[in-house]
């Protein structure tokens, strides 16, 4: 038996680098690729093998209905198209409702989706199910699906972990905070206030305030109390989100303490409202959150009436005065009318009031208000909501119509729709470019009806060619949404008939 040639050292190797670095002719040993071969043989020969690594536990049976065939492959097709935009979010919000659970072997590219878009991340987690968990634990990748709260009957928002009901709280990201406090507030308001109270004090100012902002769910007068704490924060931030949160409680300390300034500073005499704002901030204006001095460029007193009037109970005017439109109908004082208009505005959109709301935009413009009505327009109920941007369209056209539109639930009923086409069809013969319009495009393609697609392809059949492209594609996209839910089976709500539906055929 041949002798077994001995190991070579360790340093075997750095030198026959530093042989191939030098070159074999500044060294006398030209056998270097012979050595490297054999030193790399012995190299691996000498490693000694890890231990086989533990068999995971089997996955949970997921006992939802499968996904349909055809709806399994669009899913593949859609996580396979980086273009897919807005429509694998309606896939897996539809599938969602419905309830299935899709194949296996399509979780993983799902998951790396979810990873990349966290718009999607809550639907995709509650399509994905308990494989989709199960899979989360064995790559550290998609940790993020145990920390994602999924509404629904297989997770609850207090056992989004299944190993601890607390990790997420005490060691999620902030952002993944903050949408489990705003779910479990929706859920069980008394609970999320509670988690908030446990680590309140040792929280970051700026993380305080988003906190503060989650509190909008479900909000109620048994938050008072710790929002009154909160106006003595030591972050100012801090202190004007809770005052504004406390303001939209009309039964609160604050909304009393607001509404008493109100009257000193706005009040009837005949048939004129006479407006007087505060000559000064004093101490006790200041904790209701207050600024000493404006921070908007307006003069500090047109400042303070604006923050105390927003803060004030709409319904002090109506016990005072009559409904919304009487109010309005008044002539206040000129030097501060604007500022009275605006401050009825956004006290409207604080408190939700869509009497107000119809009220203010019905006399917006005649007053010159700021702001943005689509905030006052959100206030609306959704049918309301419809009718006001179908008319503001017909008149303004598309030049401010995108965050109106985004404030109209889908599908839009067919007065909304119809004008909406109307538009971008006059915006197409009148010459306009197709990319100033993207954003009201975007809207149309997850907004419109899918019976719409035909009177797009109308549409596509006239105007330049960069249009005839928009439209062209504007119609396939809402062809596919129906097939979409064909496949789901599903079906869109028909906005022509109340508690109807209907299929694009």
């Amino acid at each position: 038996m041949t002798p077994t040639t001995p190991a070579p050292p360790a340093t075997a190797w750095s030198d026959l680098v530093e042989d191939a670095l030098l070159g074999t002719n500044r060294r006398s040993r030209p056998d270097l690729l012979d050595r490297a071969a054999a030193l790399t043989v012995a190299r691996r020969a000498g490693l000694r093998p890890a231990p086989a690594p533990e068999i995971p536990a089997a996955a949970p049976p997921d006992t939802r209905t499968p996904l349909p065939p055809a709806a399994a492959r669009r899913l593949a097709s859609l996580l396979a198209d980086g273009s897919a935009g807005e429509l694998l979010p309606q896939w897996l919000a539809a599938t969602r409702l419905r309830g299935y659970a899709p194949p296996s072997s399509l979780l993983p590219q799902l998951l790396d989706t979810a990873r990349q878009r966290s718009e999607i991340r809550p639907d995709a987690v509650a399509v994905a199910g308990p494989v989709g968990r199960w899979l989360a634990g064995l790559n550290p990748e998609w940790r993020f699906v145990l920390r994602v709260p999924v509404e629904g009957p297989e997770v609850n928002d207090t056992t989004v972990d299944p190993t601890n009901s607390q990790s997420l709280w005490q060691e999620g990201l902030f952002a993944e905070r903050v949408t489990y406090l705003t779910r479990l507030r929706r859920r069980d308001p008394a609970a999320g206030l509670a988690l908030l109270r446990t680590t309140w004090r040792s929280e970051r100012a700026e993380d305080r305030l988003l906190f503060l902002d989650a509190l909008q769910e479900g909000l109620g007068p048994d938050d008072e109390a710790f929002l009154e704490a909160a106006l003595a924060d030591r972050a100012k931030n801090v202190r004007a989100t809770a005052a504004e949160l406390l303001s939209t409680l009309p039964g609160s300390a604050l909304a009393g303490r607001m509404a008493q300034r109100a009257r000193q500073a706005v009040f009837l005499q005949g048939q004129d409202l006479v407006v007087e704002p505060p000559t000064g901030c004093d101490a006790a204006m200041q904790r209701d959150g207050i600024a000493a001095g404006s921070p908007t460029g307006r003069g500090d007193r047109a400042f303070w009436l604006g923050e105390i009037v927003a803060a004030t109970p709409l319904r002090l005017w109506t016990e005072l005065i009559g409904p919304p439109e009487e109010v309005l109908a008044l002539s206040p004082t000129p030097e501060w009318a604007r500022e009275l208009f605006d401050a009825w505005a956004r006290a409207a959109v604080r408190q939700h009031d869509a009497a107000w709301a119809s009220a203010l935009l019905t006399i917006h413009a005649a007053h010159g208000a700021t702001g943005t009505p689509a905030r006052l327009v959100a206030v609306l109920p959704p049918d309301e909501r419809a009718e006001w941007t179908a008319g503001f369209l017909s008149v303004q056209g598309l030049a401010d119509a995108f965050q109106l539109l985004v404030t109209c639930p889908g599908p839009w009923p067919e007065l909304l729709s119809t004008t909406v086409l109307d538009a971008l069809a006059e915006a197409a013969n009148g010459g306009a470019y197709p990319w100033s319009h993207s954003g009201v495009l975007g809207v149309a393609e997850r907004s419109l009806p899918v019976a719409a697609a035909a009177r797009v392809d109308e549409l596509a059949a006239t105007g330049s060619a960069a249009w005839a492209e928009v439209f062209t594609r504007l119609a396939g996209t809402l062809r596919t949404r129906n097939a979409m839910l064909t496949e789901l089976g599903s079906r869109e709500p028909d906005s022509r008939e109340p508690g109807g539906v209907k299929l694009a055929g």
